[in-house]
C-alpha cells in the first residue's frame, strides 16, 4: 500500500482496490467516503450497508436520510462535511465489523483524516467511538466533546439507532444541536496566528 496520497480521490482509488481483509471478496463496491475534502467536520460511521455497497457511497439508506435531516437541522449538508466509515466494505448481512477488518482499514481512515485535517470529528456508533474512547460506553459519553490529539472529538449514537429505538431520536437530535457551538469554540481555541509581517531591511 502506498503510504502517501496526493489527494482524497487518489486515496479512494487505492481503497477501491484494497484486498487486505476478507470483506473484499464479498463486496460489490468499496465505500471510501464522500464530501468536502476541506471539511471542518468529519463524521465516522461503522461500515457500509446494503445500499452503500451497491452505490459505493456512505449513508445512502434509511440511516442516511436521518443523517441528512440532522445536518439540515444545523444548516449543513453533505457538501459541507466529510462522511466515511471505520471499515470501507460491507460486512456480510450487515454484521458488526470484526477486529481484524477494523485493523486492516485503520490505515485508510488515518490517511483520510490526515488529508482532511478537520477541526472536529463526530463518531457515529460504538465502533468509531472506540477508536478514541476504547473503554467507554456510548450511553454515558454521547454528546460530550473531548480534545484528542488536537482535534475535538464528539461521540454520538449512530443514526440507525433511532430507527431501531425511537426514544433515541430526540437524544441524537439534541446532541446534533450542540455541534455548531462546539465547532465555533474549537475554531476559536485553535485559530492559527496571523502571518508575521515581513522584516524590512534598512539600508545603511
Amino acid at each position: 500500500m502506498t503510504t502517501e496520497a496526493i489527494d482524497l480521490d487518489t486515496l479512494s482509488e487505492q481503497i477501491a482496490g484494497c484486498t487486505k481483509c476478507g470483506l473484499a471478496a464479498s463486496r460489490t463496491n468499496a465505500v471510501p467516503g464522500s464530501g468536502n475534502p476541506d471539511a471542518e467536520i468529519v463524521f465516522i460511521g461503522e461500515g457500509p450497508g446494503f445500499n452503500e455497497d451497491k452505490q459505493g457511497l456512505p449513508f445512502v439508506g434509511a440511516a442516511g436520510k436521518f443523517l441528512d435531516e440532522l445536518l439540515a437541522s444545523i444548516n449543513l449538508s453533505r457538501k459541507d462535511v466529510y462522511i466515511c466509515n471505520v471499515v470501507k466494505c460491507r460486512p456480510p448481512e450487515n454484521r458488526d465489523p470484526q477486529s481484524d477488518e477494523i485493523d486492516a482499514c485503520t490505515p485508510w481512515l488515518t490517511q483520510q483524516l490526515g488529508l482532511i485535517n478537520p477541526r472536529m470529528i463526530v463518531t457515529l456508533g460504538r465502533f468509531s467511538m472506540s477508536r478514541y474512547f476504547p473503554r467507554a460506553s456510548i450511553s454515558r459519553i454521547h454528546g460530550q466533546a473531548q480534545v484528542i490529539d488536537g482535534v475535538l472529538v464528539v461521540p454520538m449514537y449512530h443514526p440507525a439507532a433511532a430507527l431501531h429505538q425511537g426514544s433515541l431520536r430526540k437524544t441524537i437530535m439534541e446532541d446534533f444541536q450542540r455541534l455548531p457551538a462546539l465547532l465555533e469554540q474549537a475554531m476559536a481555541e485553535n485559530a492559527e496566528p496571523p502571518e508575521p509581517e515581513p522584516i524590512q531591511m534598512q539600508l545603511l
